[in-house]
């Protein structure tokens, strides 16, 4: 499970050295692979390949039946790109992606559980605060919690 935030910088090349923390995990599952894609084009998910495949399966079953993935798959297809972690723990963002969320400099590197996103820091920054936590958002995730305790 990928958590946390780890600042990193985004190099001259496009190249992302995936922070330790992360590259640590992704060494513990043997993964040399991964699938970096976006839903917006704000940020870039950086999948390790066999999670992006899990997700293509189920995906797979609705594929046919529902808009919002054909959407989904849509997107993750336009900005999408599976690349090899090289042998410095780097990845190359794609281009569309590094320009069109500003992938450029400084960026934060956020363990969403089974991917990393990573996001302009100035503009998540800006952004912090509207994600406060409602009153109906802390009974969401409560529910799921007790659901599955």
């Amino acid at each position: 499970m990928f958590r946390g935030n780890n600042p990193a910088k985004v190099d001259d090349k496009g190249r992302l050295k995936i922070p330790f923390a992360f590259k640590t995990l992704l060494d513990a599952a043997n993964v040399t692979q991964v699938y970096i894609t976006s839903t917006d084009g704000k940020s870039a998910q950086i999948w390790p390949l066999p999670a992006w495949e899990k997700q293509e399966r189920l995906l797979a079953e609705h594929s046919n039946l529902d808009e919002a993935v054909e959407k989904y798959l849509n997107l993750t297809s336009y900005y999408g790109q599976q690349l090899e972690i090289d042998s410095q723990g780097r990845v190359v963002l794609p281009q569309k992606l590094r320009e069109k969320g500003k992938l450029d400099a400084e960026v934060v590197v956020l363990g969403k559980l089974v991917y990393l996103e990573v996001q302009n820091e100035k503009a998540f920054e800006d952004r912090l605060g509207s994600f406060e936590m409602t009153a109906e958002d802390r009974k969401s995730v409560a529910a799921i919690v007790r659901q599955h305790s």
